[in-house]
Parts: C-alpha cells; sequence; structure tokens
C-alpha cells in the first residue's frame, strides 16, 4: 500500500480495525466550536417517467440500481443473489447487494472497505476499481471478487470469502496485465480467468482493437498458470468490421457447452453485448449468428424515455429457472446529457434455443418489467434498495449511516462523528478541486429532477473555512455552494468549476445565527442553489445555473454526479463584493 496522505494519517489506526463502513464513531459530547455540524439531509427524486407510468401491481421499475451503479455482475448460491458495481476512486469500494428473487435488493456492504483493500488517496474519481466480477465456486464454498484496481499499484486483485454478508478478505494481485477480469469455476473443479486485453505487440490493425484472453487459474494458490494464456477472441464478432472495445467477459456453461459473453462497441452510443459459444473453455468460440443480443444502439435519440448504451452484462439463473441478466445503461436528461450516470438495468433472457437473448433487449427498453412469478415488489420498504420516485430522509442518529453514504479518495470515518445535534464534519484543508482525499459525505444523483437539501450549524472562524453542499461530476467539474467568511463577515457563495477552472456564480453577505439552511435543486439541465436563514423561506442564489458540467458529455469519465455535504478548512473561495 502507497504512504498515506497526511490527512487521513491521525484516524488510520483505528479504521484499519474495523470495517470502515459498518463502523461510525459514537461521539454524543457537544460538536466542536466553529466545525460544521449538519442534522439532517433529505434528498427527493420527482422524474417525469414514473408519475407518467405508475406501476401495475404485477411490475417493477428498472433500472434496479438507479443513479452511478455501472458494470454491474452477479452469482448466486442457492436462493441468494449477488451483485457488485464498478465504484472507481469512491471509498469504500465495490457495493454489493443482495437478493432473493431479482426484483428486491438490499446492499449488504461493500468488497472494498477497508485501506488495506483498496488505496485510492491520489486517484482521479474515474480511475480506482473498474468492472468487478463476482462468482461462487460451488467446488470450495467460496465467493470471488476479481476487478482492475487502477490506483496503489494494485492492478488485478481478487478479495475472497465464504460469506459475503461478512467481510471480504485481503487483497491478492494477479499476475497478469488488461481489464475487466472475471473468474470461472468448471464443474470439473478447474478454474479459468477471462479479461481484456490488447493484441500481441505488433499486431494492433486498428484504433479501439482489443483482445479477450483466457488464463488457467489455480484455485490452490489463488494465482493464474503461467503459459496457458490464449487469445480467444480477436477483435470482436467480425474482425472485417473493425468491431472495437470488445470487453467484459464472462464464461457460462450449460448443456456442456461453454457460452462466451462480451460487451462489444465501447461504453457509448455504438454499446452492446455478443455472445460466442464452443465446446471447451479455451475455445474456439464461434459467434452467434444474431449477435448482437442486447442493444440499444438503432434507435432516435430524441425518442420519449430514451434508455441508451446498454452492455456489459451478466446473466444468471433465476427463480423457477427464468433466466435473467443485468447490464448498464443511461438515461439521457431532456438536453441529452448523461447526469445520472451509468445505472445497473435487468432483463429476462430467452436461452430456450441455442444461445440466450435478452428480451425486449433489442427494441427500446421500457420503464417497468412484468415480476416474476410469485414476487412481490418490497423496493423501498423493509430495508430494500429504493427505485422510482422516492423520498430519503437522513437525522443521522443512528448507530450507522446508510450505505448508500460514500466518502471519496478515503474513509468517510476519517472526517466524521455523531454528536448530539447531528453529524459533525472535522475538515480536512483539501478542497473539493484537489486529487486527495476530501471531508465530503455524497450519495449518487438518482433522478434528472430531485432537490437535495440539509440543514448546517457552523460559523465559520477564518476566510479559509468554508462548509455546505456540494454537486460533483469529478475534481475538474463541480458546484460548491455555502457560507465561508471574509474579514469579519460572513457570505454565502455558489462557486462553478469547469475544466478545472474555479469561477464564482454569485455571493451575498448574510447575518448569520449559527444554523443555515441549504438546497440543490436539479430538473434534467437546470440546476439552482438556495439558501434559508430561517430554515423556511429559501431564497435563490446565483438564479438557474447549467447541469452541464455535472454531465459525462462534458465532464468526461465514467462515474455520474453526486450530491453531498462537504467542509475544507483550506478553501480559496472568495466572496464577491
Amino acid at each position: 500500500m502507497k504512504k498515506q496522505n497526511l490527512l487521513l494519517a491521525p484516524a488510520l489506526a483505528l479504521i484499519l480495525s474495523f470495517s470502515s463502513f459498518d463502523f461510525m464513531t459514537e461521539r454524543l459530547d457537544p460538536p466542536k466550536k466553529g466545525v460544521p455540524v449538519f442534522s439532517n439531509v433529505v434528498y427527493e427524486g420527482n422524474d417525469a417517467v414514473y408519475n407518467e407510468n405508475p406501476l401495475e401491481s404485477n411490475e417493477f421499475y428498472n433500472p434496479i440500481l438507479q443513479g452511478c451503479y455501472p458494470d454491474p455482475a452477479i452469482t448466486r448460491k442457492g436462493d441468494d443473489y449477488y451483485l457488485v458495481a464498478s465504484s472507481f476512486a469512491m471509498f469504500p469500494g465495490v457495493p454489493i447487494f443482495h437478493s432473493k428473487d431479482l426484483v428486491n435488493w438490499k446492499q449488504i456492504g461493500h468488497v472494498l472497505d477497508r485501506v488495506s483493500q483498496l488505496d485510492v488517496h491520489d486517484t482521479g474519481i474515474s480511475q480506482g476499481v473498474y468492472a468487478p466480477g463476482i462468482t461462487y465456486n460451488k467446488n470450495n464454498d467460496t465467493f470471488y471478487m476479481i476487478t482492475t484496481a487502477f490506483a496503489g499499484g494494485a492492478g488485478n486483485i481478487i478479495v475472497k470469502t465464504k460469506d459475503p454478508m461478512q467481510d471480504w478478505g485481503e487483497p491478492i494481485k494477479m499476475d497478469f496485465d488488461g481489464i475487466d477480469p472475471s473468474i470461472f469455476f468448471d464443474d470439473d473443479g478447474k478454474a479459468y480467468v477471462v479479461h481484456n486485453d490488447a493484441p500481441n505487440k505488433g499486431e494492433e490493425l486498428y484504433q479501439g482493437h482489443r483482445v479477450i484472453k483466457i488464463w488457467e487459474y489455480d484455485v490452490e494458490k489463488d494465482q493464474i498458470i503461467k503459459g496457458t494464456d490464449k487469445i480467444i477472441v480477436n477483435g470482436g464478432v467480425d474482425l472485417a468490421d473493425k468491431p472495437i472495445w470488445i470487453e467484459a467477459p464472462h464464461l457460462y456453461k450449460k448443456d456442456g457447452k461453454y457460452y462466451l459473453m462480451c460487451a462489444e462497441g465501447g461504453t457509448g452510443g455504438w454499446h452492446s453485448e455478443v455472445i460466442f459459444m464452443s465446446d471447451s473453455p479455451k475455445g474456439p468460440f464461434v459467434p452467434a449468428p444474431s449477435n448482437p443480443i442486447l442493444t440499444q444502439r438503432y434507435f432516435p435519440k430524441d425518442r420519449e424515455n430514451n434508455v441508451d448504451w446498454a452492455g456489459h452484462a451478466d446473466i444468471i439463473e433465476g427463480p423457477n429457472g427464468q433466466w435473467y441478466g443485468v447490464f448498464l445503461a443511461v438515461r439521457p436528461n431532456s438536453a441529452g446529457q448523461v447526469n445520472t450516470g451509468r445505472e445497473t438495468f435487468i432483463l429476462p433472457v430467452d436461452w430456450s434455443g441455442t444461445y440466450p437473448v435478452f428480451e425486449n433487449g433489442l427494441v427500446p427498453i421500457e420503464p417497468t418489467l412484468e415480476l416474476p412469478e410469485g414476487v412481490e415488489n418490497k423496493t423501498g420498504e423493509e430495508g430494500y434498495f429504493p427505485n422510482g420516485n422516492f423520498t430519503f430522509e437522513e437525522d443521522f442518529s443512528g448507530d450507522k449511516l446508510d450505505y448508500r453514504w460514500i466518502g471519496l479518495r478515503g474513509p468517510r470515518e476519517a472526517f466524521i462523528k455523531q454528536t448530539k445535534k447531528g453529524l459533525e464534519i472535522d475538515p480536512f484543508e483539501a478542497e473539493i478541486t484537489e486529487l486527495k482525499p476530501t471531508s465530503t459525505l455524497f450519495q449518487r444523483q438518482m433522478h434528472k429532477t430531485f432537490s437535495f437539501k440539509t440543514d448546517l450549524t457552523y460559523k465559520p472562524k477564518s476566510d479559509e473555512d468554508f462548509a455546505g453542499i456540494t454537486a460533483l461530476q469529478n475534481e475538474r467539474f463541480n458546484y460548491a455552494f455555502g457560507v465561508t467568511k471574509k474579514g469579519k463577515d460572513y457570505y454565502i457563495v455558489l462557486q462553478r468549476t469547469e475544466s478545472g477552472k474555479s469561477s464564482i456564480v454569485a455571493s451575498e453577505k448574510i447575518d448569520l445565527d449559527d444554523d443555515i439552511s441549504l438546497k440543490v435543486e436539479g430538473d434534467n439541465a437546470d440546476y439552482k442553489f438556495s439558501f434559508a436563514i430561517d430554515g423556511d423561506t429559501y431564497k435563490n442564489l446565483g438564479g438557474t445555473v447549467s447541469g452541464d458540467i455535472l454531465s459525462t458529455n462534458v465532464a468526461g469519465g465514467f462515474t455520474g454526479a453526486m450530491v453531498g455535504l462537504y467542509a475544507t478548512s483550506g478553501s480559496s473561495i472568495e466572496p464577491v463584493e
């Protein structure tokens, strides 16, 4: 592990002793003077698609995980299903969900929840942990999560557990290059790793030319077997078409045949899912004559309830023998921008023929799906993850925070404390524009139309103190909205950062008696920031501002926008008189 940023040093000894996401420091002593205390948060989503498509009694909403939960992978042990997604430089890493029916999901934690497992302290938000694969090995009753970590010199790693409800082990570094690995366990006990890689040196034919490679895997030593590597797909379905970015491979076995499913076309407008078959896990693999088996690339971009970029899938046999596939896709807003990121969708899979095909995966994807037989929709109830339109309230009075709350580049336990009045954030010097751990507590933006508001008790002590809320796509594209000081006066300030350059949108001198309410509202591409001194009468600051910088269209990268609580003791924000 790399030497940690000095900002984390005081907390590391404590953090490493606990599963970081399941532990919250309970400090019931009064909050420190001058340190921001957030007494509550209310997030409310109100998307038109859900208002216009109310659920029938036999339906549930798609996507099943709204917001930035891309690259889903799924596995099964008996009646228990486990799903993981990419987390990049968010901490803890690799959110993991559990279900009994593929409709109702509970987040049970994160796979990489300790600093010893994940070192992202100096990492851009779209680096970190990519495309996890999760597989249950019935031969030794063990779960494996394999992923690529673009941080801390980790590369491709595997972690293991006997019980995903408990902690996962320390990372085992894999001795191969490339990305998007997944592991497959055959009936005879043999194991294989497949992954995306570059072509052999000197054999690259065009930009985006990639290959799928396979290795035999030694289950006892937990390492690939040197010299067993083989390219099993070169370029994609048809090399003559110059396919780009064959990636995210998964191996399956059914009726004595081996199936290799991959994404093709890049995680954008040409994204798709394709399938190959072989008599051996090491090939040769023959593409299905009807590829792709999932894509949304052929439809108008301005269609109603547009779902696009579908691909990067994994399939599983569900209840009653019906197969299902999880995959990523996006829902652009009315301006065609992607602010909510790549989300996790699900569709039934028809495997009555030789090859599996996603049902209705080759026509425009609808916002609702029919429930599997005998399943009741409990999303948003009894601890199940919500979807559709919903309100999430947090008063910070529980023993632990909801799993949706995440840090950036480091554990949240390094800067949060529970007090009698709410959640205290002990600010780092780092600002959200820096490649350092920041004292920010985030959740994902999960709707195109939403509001996020909080009540804050805070009086900055110096011009370098700032606390409030942030809407962030990455360190170079974000908004910061909150309270600071200039001389003897207090100000409410809205700062916009685009391409790494920060500017003040608006600022206003205020009479601050410790308490202030802050709110950000998003309506597709339009965002508004407002404050209330009396906790009720909100006043807009800066008018309507563009959410373009919170989209991947403008900001680039692989994440969706996040909203959260933010504090810094090293603020460079200067109010404009």
